[in-house]
């Protein structure tokens, strides 16, 4: 076996109890888009069990949770709505979030079961979604619809990773004025306002980063919250060699030894979704213990520097991120975030659900 991402269902758990003391009383809308962060959606929720519901991008996405025999609430965030999705959804208790004056068109023609929606309103992130002071507006053209019935109003923080943005100021303050007087529940908080803005928590939090063990944080570590890693990545060392002094290894020979050195070859790539662009002294795990990077990221193996490690073998495994390597700690260095690591990840990678 070759990589392998190891998928721990306890520290997803462990995860949302954090959530659950961070925002006591919200309800808890785990996001689970791009297959739960490329951990598997399905399991994920499954391991979310305590959620109250589940947000994800599309229809697709929601229907292969309820395949895969997913009960909760699901909301959609940005799915495109037609007469088609409007019945898929109200027949699967799917929640479509409503972010277009095409919607209200395509709603306004519905004829079918009840259809529970949420009304996204842009308070200043300008990406989807109704202006926060149109909100009365379109509760009253919503009340007009029989076969239609509002959840609650949605809006998403931009800067909420900087616990000094006067953005989120400004968002918050434009949220509550556009919602005041109309009814239903608000849900604001992303991780970010989860972890670091009380004010956001509203009635509804939508954690998503947090939940597989990240954090989103400019100023903190996923450690400082007490999150734990859910999923570890290995590899094994495919082949050792030793490389004279001012030798290069790998593509375009970018690095040379600086000295006589044992170098472990890795059997992960970009192939696999390990980041192209990481340079070299990313930092990897060998034995418990740190090592390096070096050289270019080959599309089915890395190099790492093995003097810290002389009595590394063939065949033992080497953590790309996981317990002890935060995968903040891996992106920082390859100049993306954890998201994009999770995600990337290809059907190349085998998983093990412990």
């Amino acid at each position: 076996m070759r990589a392998l991402a190891t998928i721990d269902r306890s520290a997803l758990a462990h995860n949302l109890g954090r959530v659950h003391e961070l925002a006591p009383g919200r309800e808890v809308y785990a996001a689970i888009k791009a297959d739960g962060y490329g951990h598997g959606a399905a399991t994920v929720a499954r391991a979310l069990h305590d959620a109250d519901g589940f947000a994800v991008s599309s229809l697709d996405e929601a229907m292969q949770l309820r395949w895969s025999g997913i009960t909760q609430p699901i909301m959609t965030l940005s799915q495109p709505l037609d007469a088609a999705a409007c019945a898929l959804a109200a027949e699967h208790d799917i929640r479509p979030v409503i972010f277009d004056r095409t919607h209200l068109a395509v709603l306004a023609d519905y004829v079918g079961p009840e259809l529970s929606v949420w009304i996204k309103l842009d308070s200043g992130m300008h990406r989807l979604g109704f202006a926060a002071d149109e909100a009365a507006e379109i509760e009253s053209q919503l009340q007009t619809l029989r076969h239609v019935s509002r959840v609650g109003w949605l809006t998403h923080l931009g800067c909420a990773d900087d616990p000094a943005s006067a953005m989120t100021k400004r968002q918050l303050a434009a949220f509550d004025a556009g919602t005041a007087g109309v009814d239903g529940q608000r849900s604001i908080a992303n991780s970010a306002g989860v972890l670091a803005w009380p004010a956001a928590h509203a009635d509804v939090v939508r954690p998503g980063i947090m939940l597989y063990g990240s954090s989103p944080m400019t100023d903190a570590t996923a450690a400082d919250y007490d999150l734990r890693p859910a999923m570890h990545l290995t590899a094994p060392i495919i082949s050792r060699r030793r490389v004279a002094a001012g030798e290069p290894i790998g593509y375009g020979a970018t690095w040379c030894a600086p000295e006589d050195m044992e170098v472990g070859v890795v059997g992960i790539g970009y192939g696999d979704g390990y980041p192209r662009h990481a340079p070299s002294g990313t930092p990897v795990l060998v034995r418990g213990e740190r090592a390096a990077l070096v050289g270019r990221v080959s599309m089915d193996m890395i190099t790492v520097d093995l003097r810290a490690v002389p009595e590394a073998v063939v065949g033992e495994r080497v953590t790309l991120w996981g317990p002890g390597l935060a995968a903040d700690e891996v992106a920082e260095a390859a100049g993306t975030i954890a998201y994009e690591l999770f995600c990337r990840l290809t059907g190349r990678v085998s998983v093990e659900i412990v």
